[in-house]
């Protein structure tokens, strides 16, 4: 039977990964992290600077020097071959993730007397790293990662290896070098360092200096460029308050807050969530679960980032795994919604149910608010633990434990009056987008629009997206101004009226769901001449048909 599973499950993750990697080159967008990577080197080469490449998407080179000396060999190759290698060498550390964090699950099924003695039973092992193979391979971060030739699931790889590797004079190298290519695993320093693993911290900044060192030798004017400023310009990676960044910082971002408070709040909750992560961490590898404390100082390392973007949540995913494979109905139901989560975006899915904003805002942060609940309550009781349980009282404790924790954080998000800035996807038009009839479809021309605005103060239309709603249409000469409301609360979005031709005013914006919508116009002395809540719900539901 546990032969059988195993094969089913290698059957699935084979064809998951044909299936993404035929899909991945189907698209005319897809690679395009690769793609930089590649322009940005070839650029190098050329003789031109490192940070001043710009991708044809707008995308620039964001790493450390380092990073650009081991991607240098994808510029010897032809592009397509390089494409085809990358796909593979993906699929391939998806296996060699699963190896370590698979052998964690099979370990947390054995009874605690019997643990020291047998350990994992290795049919338990090989069906646990199938199904964690076949599991991650359908995630949202795994799919990111192949669609966008990310390097983020290697850097996962190689400090995972790190972290549950056994005693020897290399382990913390693999740590170094993975943060001279992205600083994040800089975290596993303070990690070794708290669990007395003195030695290993060492190796892990001797190999990140040497990194360095290296790069600036090969690379002296793009390694001063990167440490000297471009390190700190975040801003340079894309819009941070977009819902693809799961961080924190993210988060914060789209709740609106203010600019000069942000840094401050950032930092403290930070280290608030940092600490106790590691503090857990540390217990973790104290009681012999080193892959569970070294997927919780990853979890750490994506909350506590500026940017985390999709590809950088495979730690999230691996947490949840190791969740549902815990002890106890409340741990496994965790994990199983956090895992929900990460395969499907809720905020998307789940649109059309939220009825208050404040569950919206959850729904559609449920990556990050997720990420660090684990890092602050850790595993649990998972590695204190590992005797099971089949009395009915408990487990229906369990359920009821559950549901009644689900229903208050449910409760408590229903009646937040989020400000209007917690839609990031909000972008309102200006002239130079008005030839742009995907943002501009109610009326195109003079002739056309002079039809419009007649008595109505407000006329418009909607079109609905995968993951946004366009209004567009034109104002009477009555308005002067014209307000959306995303939100209950917070201030409202004044929308730029455009005169795009003679005698008319046009208007467009988008925003992530017209749920709580309010389109209000105002007369020159202030008075709100019209208000569309219910007729602007209706406009997206006709778009959406």
């Amino acid at each position: 039977m546990g032969d059988r599973r195993v094969l089913l499950l290698w059957v699935g993750f084979t064809v998951a990964a044909l299936v993404s990697v035929a899909l991945v080159l189907r698209r005319p967008d897809g690679l395009s992290d690769l793609h930089i990577y590649h322009g940005a080197l070839t650029d190098l080469r050329a003789g031109r600077p490192l940070y001043g490449y710009v991708a044809p998407n707008g995308g620039p080179f964001t790493y450390p020097p380092f990073a650009a000396l081991v991607l240098w060999p994808i510029t010897t190759i032809p592009l397509g071959v390089v494409e085809v290698l990358w796909l593979a060498a993906t699929c391939a550390a998806v296996i060699a993730i699963a190896v370590p964090v698979g052998r964690s699950l099979a370990a947390g099924r054995v009874a605690a007397p019997d643990r020291g003695r047998a350990g994992a039973h290795p049919t338990s092992a090989y069906v646990s790293i199938a199904a964690v193979a076949a599991v991650l391979m359908v995630t949202a971060p795994v799919q990111s990662n192949l669609r966008f030739g990310q390097v983020s699931i290697f850097i996962v790889l190689m400090a995972l290896l790190d972290g549950v590797a056994p005693p020897s004079r290399v382990r913390g190298v693999l740590v170094g070098v993975a943060a001279a290519i992205k600083l994040t695993p800089l975290l596993f320093v303070l990690y070794f360092l708290i669990c007395g693993r003195y030695r290993d911290a060492a190796r892990a900044v001797a190999a990140f200096v040497a990194c360095g060192a290296l790069a600036l030798a090969v690379l002296p004017a793009e390694s001063l460029t990167y440490w000297a400023g471009t390190v700190t310009q975040t801003s340079r990676i894309g819009n941070l308050a977009s819902l693809g960044n799961q961080s924190v910082h993210g988060m914060l971002l789209r709740l609106g807050m203010d600019e000069e408070a942000l840094p401050m709040v950032w930092a403290a909750l930070v280290v608030v969530i940092c600490a106790l992560a590691l503090r857990r961490a540390r217990a973790l590898f104290r009681l012999g679960r080193p892959g569970h404390a070294a997927v919780l100082v990853g979890c750490a390392t994506v909350a506590a980032s500026p940017v985390s973007w999709t590809h950088h949540q495979v730690w999230t995913v691996l947490a949840a795994m190791l969740l549902v494979g815990a002890v106890g109905v409340t741990r496994r139901v965790a994990g199983a919604l956090l895992l929900t989560s990460m395969v499907l975006s809720l905020g998307v899915v789940l649109a059309p149910v939220s009825m208050r904003p404040g569950v919206q805002f959850l729904f559609e942060n449920a990556r990050a608010i997720g990420t660090v609940v684990l890092c602050l309550a850790g595993f649990g009781a998972v590695a204190l633990t590992a005797a099971r349980t089949h009395r009915t009282g408990a487990f229906r404790r369990g359920w009821l434990r559950v549901g009644v924790a689900s229903l208050g954080a449910l409760a408590f998000f229903a009646v937040q009056p989020l400000p209007a800035g917690a839609d990031p996807t909000f972008k309102a038009y200006r002239l130079p987008d008005v030839v742009n009839s995907r943002y501009f479809f109610v009326c195109r021309g003079p002739v056309e629009c002079s039809g419009y605005g007649t008595d109505a103060p407000v006329t418009f239309g909607a079109r609905t997206e995968k993951t946004k709603v366009r209004v567009n249409g034109v104002v009477s000469e009555q308005v002067v101004r014209l307000d959306y409301h995303s939100a209950p609360g917070g201030p409202p979005r004044t929308i730029p009226l455009l005169a795009a031709y003679p005698g008319v005013r046009t208007f467009s914006f988008r925003s992530a769901t017209m749920v709580h919508g309010r389109l209000i116009a105002y007369s020159a002395d202030g008075r709100a001449l019209a208000t569309y809540d219910d007729e602007l719900t209706a406009a997206v539901r006709a778009g959406a048909s």
